[in-house]
């Protein structure tokens, strides 16, 4: 395995870190106890929940970059309100470092690849998310994942597409920053309540144990019952998951263009993570964890795996969440031989040892087998001829482009359930997955195929608004 250039982290001491300017928001808008047990302050804070009520009312107002610049809390307490700006004001400025160009390139890419990019945020990075079992029982609690899937999927778009559109960390009508720093909070919101407490103040504890639950799956309760093993699992949403969860959008999605073969150059590589890095630093994420080049990024990446996985969460959850997430990409598949295909995709990006964590690992159809197998084997060996006359040929790229186009219109982009993003937003969203129906690299007769194989019409990407 390439060695990186910088030495790891201190990963253990990271696992007990979380995000001290979230975290001390939250902290003071619950007004965090005095109690020596966390769990005495039960009663307390099941009135405190309400507050939580107030501040996603307010960051529903969060929609773009330079409204947020602007911004002001309306209608709430001072106190709140005040709490609420300084957060704001202290999270949305950029690092010095960050690079207005790289950000740029890694925008472009993201928006070229169009299609293939949802199908490997379904095939490739959500099912490396689920690996860690600490990270995927918080996802379970906090998302109910196997009953909610698309709506946590679309979710996960939500925050994903703003950042990496046109402008969304740079200019003042993207609107990245905005829903990043909303994310940032619901993270300290999740610390708190499982841990009972702000995570600076209750780190040395070992265990918080778990309390009765009421039954009515109120997902604020829910979170303050579960229980939690600091000792094993550090606290959740901690900065190694952090750093892990944003390597599985950025280096994963990088990795899994270089198994399709279609590898991007090495500037265009490191100027994809520099973008996730700037995002990274305006969730929260420590410089120490940023890798910058993909010998960087593989090592971090496969040092956090091997370590989460060594880790043990009684009922596992992962299983549940693999195939909750497979079946949500089989649902839109029209063909029945085909519906086999994101979990052998998945097994061919990620590989055999996640393909058993998340409990995908069944065998499938051998006549779908067998298809995929030679899909990709023709694919491949069409491209390397070709590209010998015309360099940015690629039917790997028109097969996961067709895949993705079921994803991109029949989960993330379904008129009837759009997503959960200010309209602005999600104007822009249309107009780019708009664009995406014809792919700028491929000539005229692969585009024609590509429309025959998803069954769609020349013109807007179907369900699009308009």
């Amino acid at each position: 395995m390439t060695q990186s250039v910088l030495p790891l982290p201190d990963l253990e001491a990271l696992r007990r870190a979380a995000d001290p300017l979230a975290d001390d928001v939250i902290a003071r808008l619950m007004d965090a106890w005095d109690d020596d047990q966390p769990e005495a302050a039960h009663c307390k804070h099941e009135c405190n929940f309400d507050i939580l009520s107030v501040v996603t009312r307010q960051m529903e107002q969060w929609k773009t970059n330079g409204q947020l610049a602007q911004w002001r809390a309306s209608g709430v307490d001072p106190k709140v309100a005040a709490e609420l700006e300084a957060y704001v004001a202290a999270g949305l400025p950029l690092p010095a470092w960050a690079d207005t160009a790289k950000i740029e390139r890694a925008e472009a890419l993201f928006v070229d690849f169009g299609m293939l990019s949802c199908t490997l945020l379904f095939c490739s990075s959500l099912p490396e998310c689920y690996v860690i079992p600490d990270l995927a029982a918080v996802l379970h609690v906090a998302g109910q994942l196997e009953q909610r899937t698309e709506y946590r999927i679309r979710s996960t778009a939500a925050m994903i597409f703003p950042v990496m559109m046109v402008g969304g960390l740079t200019r003042p009508d993207g609107g990245g920053l905005a829903q990043v720093l909303k994310v940032r909070l619901i993270h300290a919101t999740i610390r708190h309540l499982i841990l009972r407490g702000n995570p600076e103040r209750v780190r040395q504890l070992d265990y918080v144990p778990p309390l009765p639950s009421d039954g009515k799956g109120n997902l604020h309760h829910e979170l303050f019952t579960l229980g939690w093993n600091i000792a094993e699992d550090g606290v959740p949403c901690s900065q190694d998951e952090l750093a892990y969860t944003l390597l599985t959008f950025g280096y994963v999605f990088l990795r899994s263009l270089r198994k399709l073969g279609l590898a991007l150059p090495k500037d265009d590589e490191e100027a994809y993570l520099h973008a996730w890095n700037v995002m990274g630093h305006v969730l929260g994420m420590e410089t120490t964890l940023m890798a910058h080049t993909m010998a960087e990024a593989e090592t971090l990446f496969t040092a956090l795996q091997k370590r989460g996985r060594a880790q043990t969460y009684e009922p596992d959850p992962r299983p549940a969440l693999g195939n909750a997430l497979m079946r949500t990409m089989q649902n839109v598949i029209p063909l029945q031989v085909l519906k086999p295909f994101p979990v052998l995709l998945t097994r061919h990006l990620c590989g055999k040892t996640t393909a058993r964590n998340i409990g995908i690992d069944h065998r499938v159809p051998f006549i779908s087998r067998w298809l995929f197998i030679a899909l990709m084997l023709v694919a491949r060996s069409i491209d390397f001829t070709v590209r010998l006359v015309f360099k940015q040929f690629s039917m790997c790229r028109m097969i996961t482009r067709v895949v993705g186009y079921q994803f991109t219109c029949k989960v993330l982009m379904d008129q009837t359930r759009p997503l959960k993003l200010p309209e602005t937003l999600l104007n822009q969203m249309t107009a780019m997955t708009c664009d995406w129906h014809q792919d700028p690299k491929a000539p005229a007769w692969v585009n024609k195929l590509e429309q025959r194989l998803t069954g769609r019409k020349p013109g807007p990407v179907e369900g699009a608004q308009a």
